[in-house]
């Protein structure tokens, strides 16, 4: 059965995607009593990178928001696997959004809204959060965002 918020998110024009496999040794999530935490999620759509490369070198800040849009949505998609629907979220807790970006770039904070902007519209309040924001040099495959997330599950 399609969730509440499933329909919202295919609205939006962002469908929940099937959840990502981990590409390496790690869990794509873990559960301890009410609280998930993901694993980072890469912009994937479709099972490819909608973007590669840094935020400012050949990445603008609104490729950025797009690829932490679909970053979100792959938070979600984990989510759902973990709980089987996602009306069991109870309240997104935290997200650290990692953005890969030349040195001179400081505009993290505006890519980060993409993702933050899709958990809002998607969640309602559950979906209102803590954030960070950090510059890194480099993400893997070449990705320019990743999100991971900790949720409160009923």
């Amino acid at each position: 059965m399609i969730s509440a918020v499933e329909t919202r998110l295919a609205e939006l024009g962002v469908p929940l995607p099937q959840p990502a496999r981990s590409v390496a040794n790690y869990l794509p999530w873990t559960r301890s009593g009410n609280l998930l935490r993901t694993s980072g999620q890469l912009p994937l759509r479709d099972g490819a990178l909608i973007a590669t490369g840094l935020l400012g070198q050949n990445l603008d800040v609104a490729t950025g928001q797009l690829a932490a849009r679909w970053c979100a949505a792959n938070v979600l998609a984990q989510a759902k696997a973990a709980l089987g629907d996602l009306g069991q979220i109870r309240q997104l807790l935290k997200i650290t959004v990692f953005v890969a970006g030349v040195p001179e770039f400081a505009e993290h904070h505006l890519v980060a809204n993409g993702a933050s902007d899709l958990f809002v519209e998607a969640l309602g309040e559950a979906g209102k959060h803590a954030r960070s924001a950090v510059g890194v040099a480099a993400l893997p495959m070449r990705a320019p965002v990743e999100i991971e997330a900790i949720i409160a599950t009923v």
